[in-house]
């Protein structure tokens, strides 16, 4: 197979995604402070392929002088009008207790307005799970969808919020993507020392799998980047499990080295990303202005397949 035909079947990923999307009912969606051209067009676009059912929440002159400057059609949108991006964030909130959605799209204001009012102890949205982000990732070079966890909201995590960002990344596997996802927990070598404390955390893990503290998924680690996506890297190595050299999920071991490899992935690899929030009583979409409009309507696909799976407690495989 030609370098240019395998480039075109790996970028069939999203177009899967996309369309599975659309086989389900589109998800009551809180459009959060849509201001500015791109996260008004990620919510009409996604609105357009039936993945949503939108409310924006914003000051209503400045979405509608938005949307004109651009041509975007909002007519049939519902608009809660709020003064500003912190009020945005506070009555989204609001709105998913009032159960006006079943998930969060962040639109122009900072991520950590949004998450502040995500994450508040008073009216927030949290649950028993740490809450966690995932990159759902569509390398050309690679045959599998790729997750990269967690790279936006955990700087460094311990082992007890490493198990529920493993756990948080498999059940959006389970409801989106198949079953029992192979699961690489990274570091920068694939033998446990003190010395490297994430190999110890990696083997924790591992273990925590045996004894059902995580389901749902297959582990290995510790395994370096190498040899847990390349199948002639992990042979050298001599390493033998169901996951090396063909994970489908990338645990990373702190914000910094997930920052940095999804970024990577991003502009050597020439990878599309789509970004979730899981753990909270909703996914939440967040969404990058350097973001491609496919990119932002897979966000949207995936957070929308993961919510109808909740509901349904079914998953839903991509044809």
């Amino acid at each position: 197979m030609s370098v240019q035909e395998t480039l075109t079947r790996s970028r069939s990923k999203y177009e899967r995604l996309i369309a599975a999307a659309q086989q389900v009912p589109p998800v009551p969606t809180i459009v959060v402070y849509p201001c500015d051209e791109t996260s008004l067009r990620g919510a009409v676009d996604s609105v357009a392929a039936r993945i949503i059912e939108p409310v924006l929440v914003g000051p209503e002159n400045k979405i509608k002088d938005a949307a004109s400057s651009h041509g975007l059609d909002i007519s049939r949108f519902e608009i809660v009008d709020v003064a500003g991006s912190e009020e945005a964030a506070t009555k989204g909130v609001e709105l998913i207790h009032a159960a006006k959605g079943e998930m969060l799209m962040k639109g122009s204001l900072h991520t950590d307005e949004l998450m502040h009012a995500v994450t508040a102890k008073a009216g927030g949205l949290r649950t028993n799970r740490r809450i966690s982000h995932v990159f759902v990732m569509d390398v050309p070079a690679y045959a599998d969808t790729l997750f990269v966890t967690d790279a936006a909201i955990n700087i460094f995590p311990d082992l007890e919020a490493k198990r529920d960002i493993v756990q948080n990344a498999i059940d959006l596997y389970n409801a989106g993507f198949g079953k029992t996802p192979r699961v690489a927990i990274l570091s920068a070598v694939e033998t446990v020392t003190t010395k490297i404390p994430s190999t110890v955390d990696a083997a924790a893990l591992c273990k925590m799998s045996d004894r059902g503290q995580i389901t749902g998924g297959v582990l290995d680690g510790p395994l370096a980047f190498d040899n847990a996506i390349d199948v002639e890297a992990a042979r050298i190595k001599g390493i033998k499990s169901e996951v090396a050299g063909r994970a489908q999920i990338l645990v990373v071991p702190d914000l910094e080295a997930g920052n940095m490899l999804a970024k990577n992935l991003a502009y050597f690899a020439k990878a599309d990303s789509a970004g979730i929030v899981l753990g909270a009583r909703v996914p939440v979409v967040l969404t990058s202005r350097a973001d491609t409009p496919r990119a932002r309507m897979a966000s949207c696909a995936v957070a929308s397949l993961y919510a109808h799976a909740r509901r349904e407690k079914a998953p839903i495989m991509p044809a």
